[in-house]
């Protein structure tokens, strides 16, 4: 950091105090009694201002720059306007010692030695505050919320917008260290506001707004009488009576010195957002510095360290963009960064820091060591295991212990310094002198090797990848460039600043100068665009450059290089340049080029580059031709030609190979067929028949199928025709061709067929079968339509079809839900075992399902077909068995129907009689296993209910008592134990007129037998009517022996005499009376039983069946309707 004078000049009287005009045009002074405006730019006084009596001890600034505000020893404070007119003017009880501009709100503070006040635009008035001691200095936070007042006793008072104390701080000074100078910090990026305070103990702190101190006091060693921030609060400056400004960091580290006075300093102010700094004495001069800051950097590849807030360092790595900062605390001085090594030369020692691992992405250092020793040197150069310190001529080596090892003496001036790698301890050192000499230097040799001597002064040097060139910057600005070996100029090049040779690339080096960026690939012409900066670095593609204090990785494409050596046909150099960056369309541009100059391993780097897979199949191809013992370069570069589009190129070069035969394949699968046939000319007609068939297939892929349809007929291709006009559904033109076609040709219109099935178009399919004679799928066609009408008509022509007609339709009557067709049909079909399977399902589901009337129907339909069955000898006994087993469940179902709607529904549709008879008949059925779904607790509950409301006391308490044993449903429990209390109150009978009588043996029986169904005495099975189940006036009988069952059934059936019914009174009437006589000679039999009904292996009463008939239409029972002539 140097300061530089821009102007001065000097006023009659002390200058107190100072102030910018926020955008910095005006400078306005406090000097004696008077204001003095200067412009800033030249130090011309623009005017002076005449309003206060006495000395004028401070000025400030509103925010805004609309008005400025003075303080006088004559106690008052006058507001002034920016185009410096007085508008305001009030008074203190004592001299005005400071004032400050809210930020925010613009309101003043003015403080005297024994109050202060606040002011505002607004305000009529201002409000003044007491304080206990004289207040030398105030200052506004950023945000404009609090005001501190900084005191003669060394007390510092923070108050909020009302003059209310928030915060007292009592200093350790106290009094002797009286506080003359504070300032809050302006920085936008610390979380806290931060106060700097300097008294007269010659002491500076810091403190937060709660009054908690940062850090340390740090000594000044001089009476501080202004103190004041940078505008972006990186920076304090200081002065008093030293007689000169100190620079100090934001942390308190002394940096350096502005400016040397010959008096005391009273007040230095920075102009905002810039770099000047203004200097008021005790003597009247005023000073105007610009401050320039060095830029301390260092850069290895792509690390890059540099100085930052004076004290920090930061490595950036380019690549990445990650940086690490570095706290030294001290100012640095110098920098340099080589591998994994740091070196920060401070003003009293150097510092060496490492990498924590060798990860070219690691950006964690650590201290490796410390040489505390006080240097004095131009250029500082780290090694892996040393420091090179330049001082002019002179070159020291020194280990990292501080040890001097090696000192190399110069003819001239060193210009320039480089290390350019080697092993650890015995790196090289590229070195430019100012009289034009280049030497390398060895770190672990005395001697240095001169390279090569020019002319001019040596600016900048660099060395190639692999140490056969030299770049280097003159003095005159010029970038030439030497075979280290012989010495020789190579070419030179004008307006250079800086070069830098690509670490990836041996030819190419990269040279700014004059706003641009020059890119040199071999002896081809230079490169421009535009850059500003110094470039310092050339990876790849990336080129690092400084512009003004900043590094950046510019990504420059390779592209212009990359053409040069195109244009001269040096494929693999072209590829080297695209290698280090350049865009998709330049490697594709080289990988076509390379492909048409059959340089095949370029070409296939480039493709894969870009991911082009089709070119890498061709090159692949051409390869394994080529291995083949192929070497017709005509041949691979007509496909070349094909490949890019260049079809007529490709045709010719095709021809001329003797290839013709590919020229008309890569016209036919272009689509071309126009050119294919100019191309063919009158060729033959099979080659025409392929040429129109292969135009109808790009016909039916570009959606033109109609045409397609046309193109294949002509061609004879009549399947694929016949597929278009499928899928498109068109009928017509289908059965045109179906027509047309020769029956011997059956693959064509069994297609047809399968469209016309498709279609929905079952008469078209028939036609086409009966043409081709395929009766067996017109019997599939019939049973997938459905039509089973024609169906069965085919199955009586052709027997042979009846079990592909009848299993269709008996799955389709099923699936429909018409379970009785479906098991007829099965039935039919002769399938005996899927017509027993369909009604045990049937029957199954019904009992899940609390079907029982339909349970006792299925029963009984598989009665009857085991009973079809038993007609088998082999199978007679187990069906007869399994028929009367059938039998028995389809009567138990049947009557439990009833018992479960009377528990289950509200209402009852059955007698209470008949209710009773039905379980008492269950009951008696039910003595050894109960089928699915028939429940005990139904029955007995029946029973009980039943057996109580008809008078069967005894029996109804039994019923109760076994229901008492067994695991009731909770709707029925109340009811049992009600009833099982109240049947106890009844007699311990039942009542006579519902014993059941034996017609056999004229026996009582118990009501609850355990026999079952018979009778007590002579075991005869009772018959009970299927309705009422009341037992019916019929005892069965047994053959006699010599009766066969044959003659036994026609007996059964003869039907008996029929006699007229005649009238059983006659009437007689003689003169004297009239009298009537019964006859009983008369045949009084009838001709039909009138109690009972037979059918279904079941009795009914008559009167009962008939009544059940009128209200189902059918058989109860066996659900046969009265006009079904069928047995």
């Amino acid at each position: 950091m140097r300061a530089v004078l821009t102007w001065r000049d000097k006023a009659e009287q002390c200058v107190y105090d100072l102030a910018f005009k926020p955008d910095g045009t005006q400078l306005i002074l406090a000097a004696g009694n008077r204001l003095l405006v200067y412009d800033t730019s030249d130090g011309t006084l623009l005017q002076p201002l005449k309003g206060h009596k006495d000395t004028v001890y401070c000025v400030a600034y509103a925010k805004d720059g609309k008005r400025f505000a003075s303080g006088s020893a004559d106690k008052s404070v006058i507001i002034w306007t920016s185009k410096l007119e007085g508008i305001l003017k009030y008074t203190h009880n004592d001299s005005i010692q400071c004032v400050s501009y809210n930020p925010v709100t613009h309101q003043l503070a003015s403080c005297s030695s024994s109050d202060f006040g606040l002011w505002s635009p607004e305000q009529k008035s201002v409000s003044k505050h007491k304080s206990s001691s004289k207040i030398t200095c105030c200052s506004w936070t950023n945000d404009g919320q609090y005001l501190a007042l900084g005191m003669f006793s060394g007390v510092i008072s923070i108050r909020n917008r009302n003059g209310e104390e928030k915060v007292k701080i009592e200093r350790p000074g106290g009094s002797l260290s009286p506080l003359w100078s504070i300032c809050w910090s302006p920085s936008r990026e610390e979380h806290n506001d931060i106060l700097a305070v300097a008294d007269w103990g010659q002491k500076l702190s810091f403190y937060q707004l709660s009054g908690k101190q940062i850090g340390k006091d740090r000594s000044l060693n001089f009476d501080p009488c202004c103190l004041s921030y940078f505008t972006k609060g990186e920076y304090i400056l200081l002065g008093g009576s030293d007689k000169q400004v100190s620079l100090f960091t934001k942390d308190g580290v002394r940096l350096g010195t502005v400016g040397e006075q010959n008096s005391w300093v009273w007040t230095c102010k920075v102009k905002p957002d810039s770099n000047y700094v203004v200097v008021g004495c005790q003597d009247g001069t005023i000073s105007f510095y610009q401050l320039i800051f060095s830029t301390v950097h260092g850069l290895y590849k792509d690390r890059y360290a540099y100085r930052d807030s004076m004290t920090d360092v930061i490595v950036q790595h380019l690549i990445t963009e990650q940086k690490v900062r570095i706290k030294c605390k001290e100012l640095v001085k110098k920098i340099a960064i080589y591998k994994n090594r740091l070196a920060v030369q401070l003003p009293e020692k150097i510092l060496i820091h490492e990498l924590y691992s060798d990860d070219s992405l690691d950006m964690r250092y650590r201290m490796k060591e410390k040489i505390v020793r006080k240097f004095e040197c131009n250029l500082l150069v780290v090694c892996a295991d040393h420091i090179i310190l330049c001082q002019e001529k002179r070159l020291q080596c020194l280990s990292f212990s501080g040890v001097k090892e090696r000192e190399w003496q110069m003819e001239s001036l060193i210009r320039y310094i480089k290390v350019i790698g080697g092993p650890p301890g015995r790196e090289g050192l590229l070195v430019g002198l100012k009289n034009g000499q280049i030497l390398k230097i060895f770190v672990d040799s005395l001697f240095a090797i001169v390279l090569l001597k020019q002319a001019t002064a040596v600016r900048c040097l660099d060395m190639s990848a692999s140490r056969n060139k030299l770049a280097v910057v003159d003095e005159n600005d010029t970038c030439l460039v030497y075979d280290i070996h012989t010495k020789e100029l190579l070419f030179q090049e004008p307006n250079a600043n800086s070069v830098a040779w690509n670490t990836q690339c041996e030819d190419m080096l990269c040279f700014s100068g004059g706003g641009y960026l020059n890119i040199k690939a071999s002896t081809f012409p230079v490169h421009q665009q535009k850059l500003q900066g110094f470039v310092v670095g050339y990876n790849g593609s990336r080129i690092f450059c400084l512009h003004a204090f900043s590094m950046s990785a510019v990504e420059v494409p390779q592209s212009a290089p990359m053409y040069q050596y195109l244009d001269r046909k040096m494929f693999r150099e072209a590829y080297q340049i695209a290698c280090l960056g350049v865009t998709d369309t330049d490697w594709r541009e080289l990988a076509m080029e390379a492909l048409e100059g059959l340089e095949f391993e370029t070409a296939k780097k480039a493709f894969t580059r870009v991911q082009d897979l089709r070119y890498l199949e061709l090159i692949n191809s051409i390869e394994e031709r080529k291995k083949r013992g192929e070497t017709n370069n005509d041949l691979f570069l007509a496909d070349v030609f094909s490949y890019q589009g260049k079809f007529h190129e490709a045709a010719r070069l095709y021809k001329r190979s003797g290839h013709e035969n590919l020229a008309l394949d890569m016209y036919t699968d272009l689509r071309m067929f126009e050119y294919a046939k100019d191309f063919l000319g009158s060729g033959d007609p099979k080659e025409t028949k392929m040429l129109i068939t292969k135009q109808a297939d790009w016909a039916r892929n570009i959606n033109e199928p109609k045409a397609a349809v046309e193109m294949y007929i002509s061609a004879g291709e009549h399947g694929k025709a016949i597929e278009i006009s499928g899928d498109h559904g068109w009928v017509d033109t289908l059965i045109d061709i179906a027509r047309k076609l020769d029956k011997a040709e059956r693959e064509p219109l069994l297609m047809c067929a399968h469209y016309f099935k498709k279609l929905d178009n079952p008469g078209y399919a028939a036609e086409t079968y009966l043409k081709i004679g395929d009766l067996k799928s017109l019997v599939h066609l019939h049973v997938d339509t459905q039509r089973w009408d024609e169906a069965f008509a085919l199955g009586e022509k052709h027997p042979e079809f009846k079990d592909d007609i009848y299993v269709p339709y008996a799955q389709w009557l099923a699936e429909n839900d018409r379970f009785e067709e479906a098991q007829k049909a099965f039935h039919k079909a002769g399938r005996q075992g899927e017509a027993v399977r369909v009604l045990e399902q049937l029957t199954h589901n019904a009992v899940v399902e609390s079907r029982f009337n339909d349970a006792a129907y299925y029963y009984w339909m598989l009665s009857m077909q085991c009973l079809d069955i038993a007609q088998d000898p082999a199978q007679k006994d187990v069906m007869l068995s399994k028929f009367h087993h059938f039998q028995h469940l389809a009567e138990l179902y049947h009557g439990y129907h009833a018992i479960q709607r009377y528990t289950e529904e509200p209402f009852s549709f059955h007698l209470p009689e008949t209710l009773f008879n039905i379980s008492r008949f269950l009951l008696h059925s039910l003595t050894k296993d109960t089928p699915l779904g028939i429940s005990k607790v139904n029955t007995l509950f029946t029973l009980a209910k039943q057996s109580k409301a008809l008078g069967a006391y005894k029996l109804a308490r039994h019923a109760y008592d076994k229901l008492q044993g067994l695991q009731t449903p909770a709707r029925f429990q109340k009811s049992i134990e009600l009833g099982s209390l109240t049947i106890r109150s009844k007699p311990f009978q039942d009542s006579e007129e519902l014993v059941p009588l034996c017609y056999r043996c004229s026996t009582n029986n118990p009501l609850l037998n355990n026999l079952g169904n018979v009778c007590i005495n002579c075991r005869q099975p009772f018959v009970f009517s299927a309705s009422s189940y009341e037992v019916l006036h019929l005892v069965e009988f047994y053959l006699e022996e010599g009766i066969t069952d044959e003659e036994a059934v026609s007996l059964i059936d003869l039907e008996a005499p029929r006699h007229k019914r005649e009238n059983k009174w006659q009437e007689i009437t003689s003169n004297t009376s009239q009298t009537l006589r019964l006859d009983e000679t008369l045949d009084s039999m009838g001709d039909d039983d009138p109690f009972t009904a037979k059918l279904s292996f079941e009795m009914f009463h008559s009167e009962d069946y008939e009544l059940l008939v009128l209200q189902h239409t059918c058989c109860p029972y066996c659900r046969r309707r009265i006009d079904d002539p069928s047995p």
